[in-house]
């Protein structure tokens, strides 16, 4: 499908509505010798030229695909069904931009529609958003709604083994705001009734940490709730195909990094920010939502509802500036939904549950090798005989990815190792971890 912006007729048009000839005329206000300067740009080259250089550029990186792939720490490998990017490539849903108009935008607002419905059923929650740039701003976005949700309340408890970035990011936003962050311990219910005053605006908990650790929430809705503050579970979806979702711990908000549900490993992104909540918070909730109406003859219809919530709405009072967002990983993780269903989901869950303790008995036999307690989802931390790092540019030259070493966040911790397992790991990809990681520390 051609997408070409402006017609020559079209332009013309534009032109004469601004009482101007040419588009020199337009540009009369720059200086003629600013207006078009000389690249020094190299002779052009030919298309079979820049795709043997860009397959060069390309084969020098180290890809999933191409090598053992353990590494996870927020982005993960998980597998793609065929049909996903192959409808999401369609040109109507590529040069899509926003559905403020409903009548020439019913195929998107469906889309989204039915993301949200899917998504709502995963989390438990009411209502979901489309969408956020990623998890981390979504979290921030989470935290931040419980700051302004809990008026006179400003603590934040946040997960000591919460991503590390992800709480930068959250930094960022409160950095603004009059607030106190702390970091929190064990389980969260033990953290909020520990807290000696009422001034909890917003506990976090991670489900699974960054470290692969789930965390028990059991009783910690009712302990937040009883000092005043919000509960905000921020999940693993694949996860929740296999385990109690937030909403039944009783999360007020859930949040996660929809990367995991059909879009691709990609160097910075785009990924996809989730945020669902209860029905009580739905007018504070940022993020585009869409409706189910009818029209006047009755026939079923998609919509943005509670508009006023949005910025282009009412700037000045409105619940949050996002505008543009991560519609199409929206739709990929709406058609991965779709395609996997509820079995599906649980089939994926499960083999990354399987898998991920397979191989963490094995490398916990290698001597000098353990694995570090605790009940997990898909990751878990490696103790190393040597360093880490070292470690794992040995297992770089055989083309494996052993995982993260920890010493990138926490330099204290240099003999640790992240190792991440998902469903496309097959028992032959784990031993020959377990091969390479036991020669490496030989």
């Amino acid at each position: 499908m051609p997408y070409i912006p402006v017609t020559d007729a079209q332009r013309e048009d534009m032109l004469h509505r601004l009482g101007i000839i040419s588009l020199e005329d337009l540009f009369a206000d720059i200086p003629q010798e600013h207006r078009f300067p000389e690249l020094a740009l190299d002779a052009g080259r030919s298309e079979l030229e820049v795709l043997r250089e860009l397959a060069t550029l390309a084969n020098s990186n180290a890809q999933a695909d191409t090598y053992r792939w353990f590494l996870g720490a927020g982005a993960y490998d998980h597998f793609i069904p065929a049909v996903v990017p192959a409808l999401a490539s369609r040109g109507e849903f590529l040069t899509a931009y926003t559905p403020y108009q409903p009548e020439v935008s019913q195929g998107t607002l469906q889309a989204i529609f039915e993301y949200q419905s899917m998504v709502a059923e995963l989390t438990g929650m009411d209502a979901v958003n489309a969408s956020h740039y990623d998890g981390a701003t979504a979290l921030a976005e989470a935290v931040l709604m419980g700051l302004k949700n809990t008026e006179g309340h400003t603590r934040i408890l946040l997960p000591r083994g919460l991503h590390p970035e992800y709480k930068e990011v959250i930094k960022t936003y409160l950095s603004a705001f009059e607030c106190t962050i702390q970091e929190y311990s064990g389980r969260p219910a033990d953290a909020a009734a520990a807290l000696p005053e009422q001034d909890l605006a917003v506990l976090v908990a991670s489900y699974p940490d960054f470290f692969g650790i789930i965390p028990e929430l059991q009783g910690a809705a009712e302990a937040v709730h009883a000092k005043g503050g919000l509960f905000v579970v921020h999940a693993d979806p694949i996860m929740l195909g296999l385990f109690k979702s937030p909403g039944a711990w009783g999360a007020d908000v859930v949040t996660a990094e929809g990367q995991s549900l059909g879009n691709d490993l990609n160097y910075g992104g785009p990924f996809l920010g989730i945020m669902g909540t209860t029905n009580a918070l739905v007018r504070r909730l940022p993020g585009r939502l869409v409706g189910e109406t009818k029209d006047s003859q009755g026939r079923r219809g998609f919509v943005l509802t509670l508009v006023a919530r949005e910025q282009h709405i009412r700037r000045e009072k409105a619940v949050s500036n996002i505008c543009s967002n991560q519609g199409l990983m929206a739709l990929r993780s709406c058609i991965y939904l779709a395609m996997m269903g509820r079995q599906g989901l649980r089939e994926a869950a499960e083999l990354c549950w399987h898998n991920a303790h397979f191989a963490a008995r094995k490398i916990a036999e290698i001597p000098g090798f353990s694995v570090e307690q605790g009940l997990f989802f898909k990751e878990f931390v490696v103790r190393t005989p040597i360093d880490a790092e070292t470690l794992a540019e040995r297992l770089y030259a055989k083309q494996i990815v052993p995982g993260l070493p920890l010493s990138r966040y926490y330099p204290e911790r240099n003999k640790e190792l992240l190792v991440c397992v998902t469903e496309k790991h097959n028992r032959s990809d784990i031993e020959d971890l377990v091969q390479a990681l036991q020669e490496a520390a030989g």
